[in-house]
């Protein structure tokens, strides 16, 4: 975590951030940023100045979908960088029990998760993402109400333990570049799951993207699924 000492800025909404966005969006930081900024009548993470741009960048660790009110305000007149956390580790604690590890590890393609809530936005020119694969810690507690009263255990707070790599798509251009080399010109997501190495499930996620963004065409159906093709089109400079 970044070792500057951060100027007074107004702490609004700073009470219900999680260990994770705060450890973020201090990694984040740079001197003569402005935290939890009010503009337009929303409140952003990080405003930065720089080259006489106003640069926004949000650290977003919930679902895109609640972004989408900001984003369609702010994106024609302000650049906007959205930096998503990916688990790769994760260790569960739970009180009175050892560390354990969790099954679940994110990639790179996770962000498609998310990325089908506002795929209709990856052509704007202002905006970018980040993806941080991190390490976590998941505290958690147990609660005789969940699960229907049978018992279970909820996550009260997500902690970063450490970034090991960052990934930035500047443009739409950059996120086609996942898709893996060689497919054929006519393809369906079996391929694009069978050549990338990737679930099915992840695949049909990219495919969803890149036709509601433009950039690839639908043009028919056969026993294997939807046939899709590549469209040209130009990268944003």
């Amino acid at each position: 975590m970044s070792n500057e000492t951060q100027p007074e800025q107004p702490h609004i909404g700073t009470l219900n951030e999680g260990s994770l966005h705060a450890d973020l969006k201090e990694h984040y930081w740079e001197p003569g940023d402005l935290t939890e900024a009010p503009l337009a009548g929303f409140v952003v993470d990080l405003l930065r100045t720089q080259n006489n741009q106003n640069i926004i960048i949000e650290i977003q660790t919930t679902a895109f979908a609640s972004m989408r009110k900001k984003l369609n305000a702010l994106l024609d007149t302000y650049t906007i960088t959205i930096v998503y956390p990916i688990p790769i580790h994760t260790t569960l604690l739970k009180p009175d029990k050892a560390p354990r590890k969790s099954p679940k590890r994110g990639d790179l393609f996770t962000i498609f998760s998310e990325l089908v809530s506002i795929p209709d936005l990856l052509q704007h020119p202002n905006l970018s993402f980040e993806a941080v694969l991190v390490s976590i810690n998941k505290v958690q507690k147990y609660e005789k109400q969940l699960r229907r009263n049978r018992g279970g255990y909820r996550t009260i707070n997500t902690q970063l333990v450490s970034i090991h790599e960052t990934h930035t798509f500047q443009h739409l251009e950059d996120l086609m570049n996942l898709l893996p080399d060689g497919l054929p010109a006519e393809f369906t997501t079996a391929d694009i799951s069978n050549l990338g190495k990737i679930s099915r499930s992840t695949a049909q996620q990219m495919a969803y993207c890149f036709r509601k963004a433009g950039t690839i065409d639908e043009i028919g159906k056969t026993k294997e699924g939807k046939k899709y093709v590549k469209r040209e089109f130009n990268s944003q400079e």
